[in-house]
């Protein structure tokens, strides 16, 4: 197969504009992907960019004979793999290849929704939160809890997407003419935690989600996200079709969306969600009734009780208090894949009584009583380092709202089998259906629930501060033992990107014995073409001098370009100190990352030569400017994680002595050298990256981080890069 694989590389590459460069790089990467897939060996491969490194692993996958998965970490690789490159790959074989894109259930419109919501006339209406909010994995709308949005507006919506749902062929979100409200596209889609499945759905026949999965099923590559691979992992392989090799592109990315997708959150949205589904269900029946509400209730307890914890680790102890959770105060059932009777055979709680919640509650709608805090059965130093918040006025602790969840979803469950037992094969097909979706979305909570009184030590648990409501989340500290059990004894893994961070191979779990290592380097002429400048001059960036002595190496550095600069900041609060300083000094428009969405943002940017582009970190990857417009990059500080990040605190704890090396080193250079990337895209591009932080001058760590970045001419003299500049300016 390699020569083979040579000769319609090249085949490919003449096909692209200009006929396409001699990359040497990339016919050595494609020769060690096909070496990879024959001799089943895994193999990461360093690809800098201008490589053209997925032509150098499709081509080998489309004459490989097996069926390849390819995951991305971004839409933008997604669509170019689907609409640019598979297609020219596909041509250029002879094997009849093919190719399908796979999304999470989520991304598509479901057909029994949509009918359940009936015609598109004036009569829909919605009232705020009566739809779901979005799962705690949806990355496609943000703000769940936080939403004041119009119930008109949504519904108007609501009826665009029922018309819509009537005329497309895939159902995909991403076709949709408008950018729709989350709660607007809850109404008509649903998630893996609620789907009953084909066989179970009246409209199974025609779902588009179903479709897609059929059309990955025949595919030889299939395209997917690697938070969707992740979903796979999880669900013990059950998302995708069975293949053979798995090619990560994007591979700095990978840990980071493995520890996500591994992992759960617990939120106030899934009870208000939970609660809301099931109230049509279950009907007027008055312990049913109750069981619904007291499970309403639970989000804005749990809301308030969240909110001290935010940002913050929680202990183990800190979330159980050593009471049976396998349960027995509903029979709760685990196996959300087949929720059905009781663990007993009983309905457990059916009369919505509280004989079965922790002592001193009860199921009641009165504000619930704070109970004694339990003494923690793990030990932590985070729970030593800082006292555990307090419940709010006569809120509960933690744990013991957590045991009182635990019940309050059990007895839940219960009133739905119930429902379900009494309905037997005499009900309607949609209304059945509606009562799959709520057992599901019930079961898939009482197991996360469960789970989160039986954490163990390689588990870490906190709650993460965001736009939505504060969410209990828990992920693997190390993630590398999941991958090692449960992906690479059987699927090959070729894994790539421009940049590899250090010690991957390790925290990945791979074997060294069948892992293979490659750097192809990168065709451009880094040391010609650009400079490396560290600002040694600048102040400490932790003295109170730093930030107007950076505001002035900015204006100066900038005006020296002529505008077309990339600004790349940490943080949020640096990148609009810089812009309000500067925004009236320099004769240039600048651009803010709070200005437009990203897309509309590069394409402004891209657009105008003399533009100037301050962001945070969204930008540091994936943003591609070739040319003329983009001849500065500015990086405000060396890029090193925060320490209080929960799941990195942890890590450092399971490193040792050595965490500082072994941790934040290498995710500092990964980003470093992903923002200094951003510089030369193309063979002609000239410019400069401006590293204004001291201590990568002086720092005894200084040589680890500038191994990582592009190996373009390193220089202190600021005269020399205003010339450099100036010159480029002046074309």
């Amino acid at each position: 197969m390699p020569d083979e694989v040579t000769t319609t590389l090249q085949r490919v590459a003449a096909g692209l504009p200009g006929g396409g460069e001699s990359r040497p790089g990339q016919v050595e990467m494609a020769g060690a992907v096909a070496s990879a897939v024959i001799g089943r060996r895994n193999l990461v491969v360093q690809a800098g960019t201008g490589t053209g490194k997925s032509l150098a692993y499709l081509v080998p996958a489309a004459l490989s004979g097996e069926r390849i998965v390819v995951a991305t970490a971004t839409k933008a690789l997604q669509d170019q793999l689907a609409d640019k490159d598979l297609p020219m790959v596909a041509a250029a074989t002879d094997n009849d290849l093919t190719f399908a894109v796979l999304k999470g259930r989520s991304n598509y419109v479901c057909r029994q929704r949509v009918s359940e919501i009936g015609g598109v006339g004036g009569q829909l209406t919605l009232a705020t939160g009566s739809a779901d909010p979005p799962d705690a994995d949806d990355s496609l709308t943000p703000g769940a809890d936080t939403d004041t949005s119009d119930p008109a507006t949504i519904a108007d919506q609501v009826r665009s997407l029922v018309r819509w749902a009537e005329d497309t062929t895939t159902g995909d979100r991403a076709e949709l003419p408008f950018e729709p409200h989350f709660r607007a596209w809850a109404m008509v889609s649903t998630t893996a935690r609620e789907c009953p499945g084909a066989f179970r759905c009246p409209s199974g026949r025609d779902c588009f989600a179903e479709d897609a999965r059929a059309r990955a099923a025949e595919a030889d590559i299939v395209v997917v996200n690697t938070h969707l691979y992740g979903a796979h992992l999880a669900s013990g392989g059950a998302v995708l079709p069975e293949h053979q090799v798995v090619v990560f592109d994007e591979a700095h990315e990978v840990e980071d969306v493995m520890t996500d997708s591994l992992g759960l959150e617990v939120g106030p949205g899934r009870f208000r969600a939970l609660a809301t589904a099931a109230r049509p269900v279950l009907g007027d029946d008055d312990g049913a009734s109750r069981a619904v509400e007291a499970v309403a209730d639970l989000a804005d307890v749990l809301h308030r009780v969240l909110r001290p914890w935010s940002g913050r680790r929680v202990p183990h102890g800190d979330l159980s208090d050593g009471s049976d959770t396998d349960g027995s105060g509903g029979g709760i059932a685990t196996d959300v894949g087949g929720v059905g009777s009781g663990t007993d055979g009983t309905d457990g709680g059916s009369d919505g009584g509280g004989e079965n919640e922790p002592a001193g509650l009860d199921l009641g709608l009165a504000p619930l009583p704070r109970a004694p805090r339990p003494t923690p059965k793990l030990a932590s130093k985070a729970r030593t380092a800082r006292a555990a918040p307090t419940g709010v006025g006569s809120d509960p602790d933690l744990a013991t709202l957590l045991a009182l969840a635990t019940g309050r979803v059990g007895r839940l469950v219960d009133h739905l089998r119930r429902a379900e037992r009494e309905a037997g094969d005499t009900g309607a097909p949609a209304d059945r259906s509606r009562r799959d979706r709520v057992l599901l979305a019930a079961g898939h909570l009482a197991a996360d629930l469960a789970r989160l009184a039986l954490l163990g030590t390689e588990e870490v648990a906190w709650v993460e501060d965001s736009s939505r409501a504060p969410a209990l989340r828990v992920s693997p500290i190390d993630v590398g033992p999941i991958l090692s059990e449960q992906l690479w004894g059987s699927v090959t893994g070729i894994l790539t990107s421009a940049t590899i961070p250090i010690g991957l191979v390790e925290r990945l779990g791979m074997p060294s014995s069948a892992t293979d290592t490659l750097d192809v380097g990168s065709p451009f002429d880094y040391r010609a073409h650009s400079l490396l400048y560290v600002a040694k001059s600048l102040p400490d960036r932790r003295s109170p001098e730093a930030e107007p002595a950076l505001h002035d190496e900015l204006e100066t550095l900038i005006s020296a370009a002529g505008g077309r600069t990339l600004a790349l900041f940490t943080s949020w609060r640096a990148m609009r100190a810089a812009v309000e300083a500067l925004s009236d000094r320099l004769p240039f428009p600048l651009l803010s990352q709070s200005d437009l969405p990203k897309p509309a943002l590069v394409e402004a940017f891209r657009s105008d030569e003399s533009a100037c582009l301050f962001a945070t970190l969204g930008f540091w990857q994936g943003v591609d400017v070739p040319g003329r417009t983009l001849s500065l990059v500015t990086i405000d500080r060396i890029p090193f994680p925060r320490p209080d990040d929960p799941v990195l605190e942890a890590r450092r704890e399971l490193a040792g002595p050595g965490a500082f090396g072994a941790v934040d080193l290498p995710r500092a250079g990964t980003l470093l050298a992903q923002g200094a990337g951003r510089l030369i895209r193309s063979t002609s591009d000239r410019g400069v990256v401006a590293v204004l932080d001291s201590r990568l001058a002086t720092a005894r760590y200084r040589g680890a981080l500038l191994a990582r970045v592009p190996p373009m001419k390193r220089t202190l003299d600021r005269d020399e890069v205003l010339e450099f500049l100036t010159d480029i300016a002046a074309g």
